[in-house]
């Protein structure tokens, strides 16, 4: 059996000759419009911090820094970040060895930036301190350990390959900002 296959002028003219006999009038019912394609309403997260001024960190030490990922520390810069900023610790050879961002505000950012450190697809998850959620792996530079909870997100970058060394720092900017 082969299926029927209708002219869209004619099935045009149905819909017209069908509408003129309802008792709403002549015209077809309107249809609202479908959208092309879903609107998303979830805020952008803020573009990573870059350092501007000379430190020191306000909620971590550089003797705690450098005992915890391994290597001295030559310098400190913050971001602008408010209420509190980025924190980019440098190793001898002047280059980064490790960074911490504090984000406080909507809680939806929160858990983007650590999705966007530590994809929840690719890390392995991370649960310290008590009660805060994301991940952890290694990367191409070093290591990543993120967690948010609540509004509050901390994403902690450093150059070695161990990621206890990044949730060393992060456990401790939490209980310094007591978050």
């Amino acid at each position: 059996m082969r299926p029927v296959v209708i002219p869209a002028a004619a099935l045009a003219a149905a819909v017209a000759v069908l509408a003129a006999c309802s008792p709403g009038g002549g015209a077809p019912p309107s249809v609202p419009p479908v959208p092309s394609s879903p609107v998303s309403t979830a805020p952008a997260p803020p573009p990573d911090p870059e350092p501007v001024a000379d430190g020191p960190c306000p909620y971590l030490e550089n003797g705690f820094v450098a005992q915890a990922n391994g290597q001295r520390v030559s310098k400190v810069r913050t971001s602008a970040d408010k209420p509190h900023p980025a924190c980019f610790f440098y190793a001898l050879n002047g280059k980064p060895q490790l960074t911490v961002r504090v984000y406080t505000g909507d809680p939806v950012v929160a858990k983007a930036l650590v999705d966007k450190a530590a994809p929840v697809n690719t890390s392995n998850p991370a649960d310290e301190p008590p009660g805060w959620q994301g991940g952890s792996q290694a990367t191409d530079g070093g290591a990543v350990y993120a967690v948010a909870k609540q509004g509050t997100a901390v994403v902690v970058t450093t150059n070695q390959r161990q990621t206890v060394k990044a949730r060393t720092v992060a456990k401790q900017a939490v209980s310094a900002l007591a978050l």
